[in-house]
């Protein structure tokens, strides 16, 4: 790399979000380059390697990677970038929760049955009225597809196209920008679907149901609770989805530039104009700079004074979700036994909230769905707190330190024991095990406090535009609409990038994928 360098368009960062954005923007033949500051793709979402074990580094739940055409803008942007990534299929996954230990699947009857089986008819007919009641919203929230907008006037024909579904669910759709608390207290009085229906509101968003907007459980309405529906792991694990992106980007002639941090986004007559790497090298941009970096890291790489002074204050007091601690294992499977679900949910108390630090365990064994993953005989686990772990807890410790070490031994016992009611002697058969904490996710994610993400509650309004006060600077990912989660973040890049395209070649691409 030269000391200098030249582009159309600078993505800062290589999150599913920024990757999205980026290969789309080569798709519709931009000279695009993306400074990722790690040496892997992928930001919370890349995978790595131990000794033979393939981990996730983040999400573990995925759905409507199979499906042609797709709801999910994850799917819809590989469609347009023309990668596809094999998937295994299946519908089942664990749970161990206060009322006991069962499995569950998605659709809709084998969910009544449990029900029925732990609360009664009352339950089940409060279900099935909470079906028919969402039913107008999913068909609002999928009626107008993300891949659609753009942040020009040419949305008016990209989005006239699906004007009819519009109009037919107008009603509907002005409740989706809503809290899903709003219509779940309408329809749930039983305890335990309500606090079921938080748990996957946090899942989904990393806020419970009264700060969680309608769209996001009605797309999960859409996709979970169909007949005949299933979840889709891809072959590889999230690294394979990641790999999908890049081979989408360098396919259409963009640039994928690793160890290039960014310091600082170069700004001449009060617009951004290119990015200042850590290494004293620059990069410049004739069209515009996007960062995929969270509100708070994207702040920190603009001049003081380039944009206002309130605009800085209210986008830095955003409020933000928690962190997270991981368990990444790779065990001994000999003997283990063979009706091992992929994935679990543990759920100590429901009635200290579901946000409570502690409280909600995920375990994801992806490896028995793809023994690609893991050596002959083997498995690989990941285990996290899913957005509950506080920062301040470890604010300011050394990670060389003693107390670090104490801290990772103590707040990492809720995993194990979460663990060991799935693999009773875990630990015995551990042969690679690695602890993540908050300052994990910080240093390796480059992600302020190591945070989820903005915490910004459906009652509040909807997540920020991409648009920025400063000229040529646009915003993707988990700190923009749509949110937080790999379709929302998909579909910020998509966002952006249409909005570069013309008018034409994003009415093209809509043809392409079909929705």
């Amino acid at each position: 790399m030269n000391a200098e360098q030249n582009t159309d368009i600078i993505v800062i960062g290589s999150g599913i979000g920024g990757l999205s954005c980026a290969a789309m923007l080569a798709k519709y033949g931009f000279n695009v380059t993306v400074c990722e500051s790690h040496a892997i793709a992928g930001g919370a979402a890349h995978g790595f390697e131990r000794n033979g074990y393939k981990f996730d580094s983040g999400p573990s739940l995925y759905s409507g990677l199979s499906d042609s055409p797709s709801s999910n803008p994850l799917q819809q942007v590989l469609a347009a970038i023309g990668e596809e990534l094999p998937c295994v299929k299946y519908d089942t996954w664990g749970c161990c929760l206060p009322e006991g230990d069962f499995d569950t699947s998605v659709g809709a009857e084998q969910f009544c049955e449990v029900l029925q089986r732990l609360r009664g008819d009352n339950a089940v007919q409060e279900w099935r009225e909470l079906q028919q009641v969402m039913i107008p919203y999913s068909q609002a929230a999928t009626g107008l597809p993300m891949s659609a907008l753009r942040l020009d006037l040419g949305a008016v024909r990209t989005m006239g196209r699906y004007a009819p579904s519009m109009l037919r669910h107008a009603t509907n759709a002005r409740k989706l920008t809503g809290p899903f608390s709003q219509i779940m207290d309408e329809v749930v009085g039983d305890r335990f679907i309500r606090n079921w229906l938080n748990m996957l509101c946090f899942l989904l968003s990393g806020l419970p149901a009264d700060g969680t907007n309608t769209a996001e459980v009605a797309f999960m309405f859409a996709d979970w609770y169909k007949p005949g529906v299933k979840l889709d792991y891809p072959i590889g694990g999230s690294a394979a989805l990641v790999d999908a992106l890049v081979r989408g980007l360098k396919k259409h002639n963009g640039n994928l530039i690793f160890n290039a941090h960014v310091e600082e986004i170069i700004v001449e007559n009060k617009r951004a104009v290119g990015v200042r790497l850590r290494n004293g090298k620059t990069i410049h941009a004739s069209k515009a700079v996007i960062s995929n970096a969270s509100v708070w890291d994207t702040l920190k790489l603009i001049p003081l004074d380039a944009i206002p002074q309130k605009y800085r204050q209210q986008r830095q007091a955003t409020p933000e979700c928690d962190s997270f601690m991981h368990l990444h294992l790779g065990i001994d499977a000999q003997g283990i036994r063979r009706d091992l679900a992929c994935h679990y949910i543990f759920v100590k108390d429901w009635k200290v909230g579901i946000t409570t630090p502690q409280n909600l365990i995920v375990i994801s064994i992806p490896s028995v769905l793809d023994s690609t993953l893991a050596p002959p005989g083997k498995h690989v686990i990941h285990v996290y707190t899913p957005g509950n772990e506080p920062y301040q807890l470890w604010k300011g410790m050394s990670r060389d330190s003693q107390e670090y070490k104490q801290q990772k031994e103590m707040r990492s016992q809720v995993m194990w024991e979460a663990l060991e009611k799935i693999i009773p002697d875990i630990r015995k058969r551990c042969e690679v095990t690695l602890v993540g904490t908050p300052l994990t996710h910080e240093r390796f994610l480059r992600r302020h406090n190591g945070s989820y993400g903005a915490a910004i509650r459906a009652s509040e309004g909807l997540f920020p535009s991409a648009k920025t006060p400063l000229a040529g600077l646009f915003c993707c990912g988990d700190s923009t609409f749509p949110g937080i989660g790999l379709p929302a973040v998909a579909a910020s890049g998509m966002i952006v990038a249409n909005t570069f395209a013309s008018v034409e070649q994003h009415l093209q691409m809509l043809q392409e994928i079909g929705v």
